[in-house]
Formats: C-alpha cells, structure tokens, sequence
C-alpha cells in the first residue's frame, strides 16, 4: 500500500538530496521563520517542512497535484488533521504495550509481531471508517486514490480474514508440527500444520472414537526437555514467525509513510490558520514550464516579515513577464531586500506545491533558487568581504543551469563603485547569456544605469517608492536608477533633521551615487 499524496507515483523520500545552498537559503530568506509557523513546536513537522521547501519539484503538473491535495486539506482540515493523528497513536500503543519483534527467538518473533499487527489493524480500521464516511467529500486526484486504496484493500473480507489468523497465531490449543527423521535420527523438515477444524460428529468427540494416539507427558521437573520441546517449538515457529514479522513492518511502513506525507499538509494548514489570524491573503500559484518567461503576482508580501511583526506588512504588485533581469534601486529602508525576500520565499513554496503570500501569483518552474547576499564582515572570514564574495559566487557558477533564478542583494559592493560596478556587469551578463533569471538588488548606480542605457527589452527596473516628504511607502514602482538612495533621509531621521554632519554626509553621498 502506498499513500501517493505528495507525489503520484512514488512515496515522499525523508533521504532527498538538499540543495547544497540550502544554508544560504535559510540565512537569506530567514526560511527559519516559515519553518517554524509551520510546525508549531513539532520537531517531526519542522524536519519535514525544512525537507519539502528546499527539496521542491521542478514540474508544473506535479506542482498541481499537491496543490489539489493540499486545497482538499484546507476544505476538510479536521479530517486531515484525524487521519494524521492515526499513525501517531498507533506509534504511541505500540510503544506502550512494549511490542516490537525484539527477541531472537521464534516464539518471541511471533509474540511480538502478533501484538504490533493487532495494534495496527484497528489504525487500519479507523483508516476505513473515515474513508467510508468522507471520501465522497474530496476532489483532488490525490485523496480519491488514497480513499479508494483504502476502501478496495481493506475490505470487510480483510478484516475477517487477519483476525482469524490472529487468533490462530495465538495456539491456545497448542503447536501441531511435522518432522521426518534425517541421519542418525535427527529431526528434519519442521512443518507447522493446521489443526482440524473439529469436523468429527458430536458422537465420536464424545466417545473419542478415532485413529490410535500415542502421547508423552512431560514431567514439570524436567528442565532439559522442557528445553528440547522449547527448541522443537521455536523450528517449526519459525518461518510463520518470520512472515507475521514482515506483515507487521509492511503495516508499520504505510502508517509512518502515511504520516510523513500527511505532516507536510498539516504544516501547511498550521501556516494558513495563522496566516489568516494576521488578515493576509494567500493564493495558489500557476506554475508554468521552465523558459516560459512567467513572473507577474499581485500582493505579493514577505511572510517571514508578517510571522515576526504579527501584523499585515506592505505588498507588491509587478508584472515581470518576459523579463530576464530585474533591477530594484531606490531608497534606503525602502523594502528592497523585503522584496527579494518575499520573491525567493514565494518560488519555493510553489514548487513545492503550497500556496503563496500573496493575492495571485505566476511564475515559471526554475532549476535551482541561489541567493548572494552581502554578509558582515566577522572573525570567521579567512579573507576580505570582496573575496569572500566572489568565493561564494564561484561555488555557485560551477552548479548554476539553464533556467535557474539569482537573486542578489547589494553583492560586489564590498569594493569602489566602479570596479563593483564592472564585475557585477561582467557575473550578470554572463548568466543572462546561459539564461539564468536575475533578480537584483543594488546600490551602485553605475551599474543599474549602465543597464537601463542599454535598453534591453528583457530588463524590467524597479524603484523603492519614497515620498516627497522622504516617507517610505514600502511599494516598489517601475523607474529608472536615481543616483541617490536617500541615505540622509535615514541620517536624520536618527540624529535630527538640519544636522551639519548630515549634510555633509548626504552631500558626498549624492556625489557617489551609494548613499
């Protein structure tokens, strides 16, 4: 049995391969954040949303199928949430009964393996009973074939059956074997054998009429044969042992598949009650085919920001379609990095196949998500920030494709403007050339303007929006690179408008073009 609820043709493996950024995905995006709104404290919630965001799909339709199942979730989410809880308390009886095939031993085996499938058979059961009450309630490919899985293979037959062989695994009666005499009458060819059913009349049970019966008694003092008839035992136990032994790990293994999959969608049901407590919205992406070209979203906010404020926080409207290079200048403080993030969030959690933060979204599938974004300079650097800079973006060009996103964030800033400015042209260049959409984010005015004199019908150029008054909107509006990021703004809003140092300072800045 498989669940097939993250994909529809093998189960979700816990082994994926993470990205090897997946670090920097998490220092950049502050992916810490969403993890945590979507477990809750559950450490095994928390693993698995770490492990399905960095590990996403990379195809539009697979895409669509979680999103099917994950919207039948936010329908029906308490029965979701019930059929989760299944594995977990069949887990739980299973550790409080102190059941698992632990002895080396036959009869040990068998104890233990009858005990666990007792415990699994009644999850198996509560498993059919929602399923016969809910399955017409669900649309999604998904869970009609979970639901369907569930009603055609365990049926009321099943059920029959396994306790039968339940209670015969028991042997109240005793152990019927078999077994030839080999060379130098040793006992070979141990062979459980059914018992008869009782099928002589009433007559002959009563008067004991029958074949002749040769018995043996053992004393109760006879430690060595009650050692030898142990022993006999345990050979003729031993292969129906081993096989209530597989049942069990078969039972086990679909209920821990079942809850692997099934804590992704509560992960995500977590993350939209809260979500929803905040007043934000969220919506289903279209996803589209690598080198389509998509990119267009309304609304589009930084979760991270709005899980840490507990509030509403500014979103995005931008219409990026067609567009290789997005170059986002402007003010200080005015929402760029929180842009960038909120782009880099949203794109990994459609191809992992969750809604987004946002009113609507669009976007192509990437290859591959990289961010480089500027770093403190502290102890552990071995070398100078610039170096450590184009360390990081040559680790990254030696595993970059076609069709995958960059995002940059003041990177190669580290040095003056323009030989900043010209390596930054020459990195961006380069991977527009193999068709990597760039996403970025700068101070250095000679380089976006550089870009804008170009006029590339593939740039798309956004500003952080600043009022008149120098206030911040947090919008960012489509307009050419200003030589100025209004650094002052920012000067005196700390230490007071009119200070003489301020002026100075705005002065040089609006000079070099990287206040």
């Amino acid at each position: 049995m498989n669940a097939f609820l993250m994909h529809p043709d093998r189960d979700f493996d816990l082994g994926g391969n993470l990205p090897f950024n997946e670090a920097a995905l998490e220092q950049d995006l502050e992916l810490g954040t969403l993890y945590g709104a979507m477990a809750q404290g559950d450490k095994f919630l928390f693993d698995i949303a770490r492990l399905a965001l960095l590990s996403g799909v990379d195809g539009p339709e697979e895409i669509r199928y979680r999103q099917e199942v994950l919207n039948d979730c936010l329908e029906h989410p308490e029965v979701v949430r019930a059929i989760y809880r299944i594995p977990i308390q069949a887990t739980e009886n299973k550790r409080r009964g102190w059941m698992g095939v632990y002895s080396h031993y036959p009869s040990g085996i068998l104890s233990g393996a009858r005990g666990m499938l007792q415990v699994f058979v009644a999850a198996l059961r509560e498993l059919r009973q929602i399923a016969d009450g809910h399955a017409k309630e669900f649309e999604s490919e998904g869970f009609r074939r979970f639901f369907g899985m569930i009603q055609r293979e365990l049926d009321d037959e099943y059920f029959t059956v396994i306790q039968e062989h339940l209670k015969e695994l028991a042997f109240r009666r005793g152990v019927l074997l078999s077994v030839e005499l080999g060379k130098g009458n040793e006992g070979t060819n141990h062979i459980l054998r059914k018992r008869n059913r009782g099928d002589r009349n009433w007559i002959r049970r009563v008067v004991g009429l029958g074949g002749p019966v040769y018995s043996y008694t053992l004393d109760p003092r006879d430690d060595a044969g009650a050692q030898a008839l142990g022993e006999l035992r345990d050979r003729g136990l031993n292969l129906v042992a081993n096989a209530a032994a597989r049942s069990a790990d078969h039972i086990e293994s679909f209920l821990k598949a079942l809850q692997r999959e099934l804590a992704f969608y509560i992960g995500c049901l977590n993350l939209a009650g809260q979500l929803a407590q905040l007043g934000e919205p969220i919506a289903f992406p279209a996803p589209s085919s690598p080198g389509e070209g998509r990119h267009a979203f309304l609304g589009l906010y930084d979760l991270s920001l709005a899980l840490t404020m507990k509030k509403a926080v500014v979103g995005n409207d931008v219409n990026a379609d067609k567009k290789d290079l997005i170059v986002i200048t402007g003010a200080n403080q005015g929402g760029k990095t929180t842009f960038l993030r909120s782009v880099g969030i949203a794109q990994l959690m459609m191809q992992c196949g969750m809604f987004v933060p946002a009113e609507s979204f669009s976007a192509s599938v990437y290859k591959g998500l990289f961010t480089h974004f500027k770093r403190e300079e502290d102890s552990t650097m071995k070398s100078g920030k610039f170096d450590e800079e184009l360390g990081r973006m040559s680790d990254m060009v030696d595993r970059l494709t076609p069709h995958a996103m960059m995002l940059f964030n003041e990177s190669f800033a580290a040095t003056n403007e323009r030989e900043g400015s010209e390596i930054a042209r020459q990195i961006t260049s380069a991977l527009l050339d193999m068709k990597v959409n760039v996403f970025y984010v700068t101070h250095l005015h000679e380089l976006a303007n550089g870009f804008y004199q170009s006029g590339m019908d593939n740039t798309l150029f956004l500003r952080a929006e600043r009022k008149p008054d120098g206030e911040r909107t947090f919008k960012l509006v489509p307009g050419r690179p200003l030589p100025t990021s209004y650094g002052r703004d920012v000067y005196e809003q700390v230490f007071g408008e009119g200070n003489g140092v301020a002026q100075a300072a705005g002065s040089r800045g609006a000079r070099s073009g990287r206040q």
